[in-house]
């Protein structure tokens, strides 16, 4: 049950990132349109915001690694990503009002609103594989099993959110349904650390 439920937590988690970077777009088409710059800013400040998570979740996971410790990687990229909801408009304003070239204002108003919840959302792929890694020599099955989950969870992110969500949902409706969702799978990981 411990191994199904982070494989569970991990490919949910790789379908909000996906999630979050296509929403991105939305977010900063009204301000700097949706050329191929702002989806090159968009998709360069979420491959290095997870590179850095990467590294960072892969540290965290020689401390002491725990099923709590993993459940709160996911409440703190809700509190991050929660704030998106009230503050990106302000913040596309401010942006859009300060710099003219719209290459540079999207790559600065990529990188203030999700560096920070893209980074800690990076930290769950390196953890989830020091939680289940129970041997050396099946290490690399394991990695190879967890990233098929993550990815799959990604690329059903990125459909739900493209062909659906964007349709269904006004865009502040669907960041406050991810960071529910990162709500809700910091509880499920908590419960399981209790329950084993």
């Amino acid at each position: 049950m411990r191994s199904a439920l982070i494989y569970l937590l991990a490919g949910i988690g790789g379908f909000v990132i996906m999630a979050l970077e296509l929403l991105g777009g939305r977010v900063l088409a009204p301000y700097f349109g949706s050329d191929i710059y702002v989806w090159g800013s968009i998709i360069t400040i979420f491959m290095l915001s997870l590179s850095l998570g990467y590294l960072g979740g892969g540290r965290l996971s020689l401390h002491a690694p725990s099923l709590s410790k993993f459940a709160s990687l996911f409440l703190i990229a809700a509190v991050l990503l929660y704030p998106l909801v009230y503050f990106a408009e302000p913040l596309m304003e401010w942006v859009f009002d300060r710099i003219e070239d719209p290459r540079y204002g999207s790559l600065v108003a990529a990188s203030t609103l999700f560096i920070l919840p893209t980074v800690t959302l990076g930290f769950i792929s390196p953890y989830s594989v020091r939680l289940l890694v129970e041997t050396a020599h099946r290490s690399g099955e394991v990695a190879g099993r967890l990233y098929f989950v993550s990815t799959l969870g990604s690329a059903l992110g990125t459909l739900m959110t493209s062909f659906y969500f964007v349709l269904w949902f006004e865009i502040d409706t669907i960041l406050t349904g991810l960071a529910g969702t990162l709500l809700l799978l910091a509880a499920l990981g908590y419960i399981g650390n209790r329950a084993t």
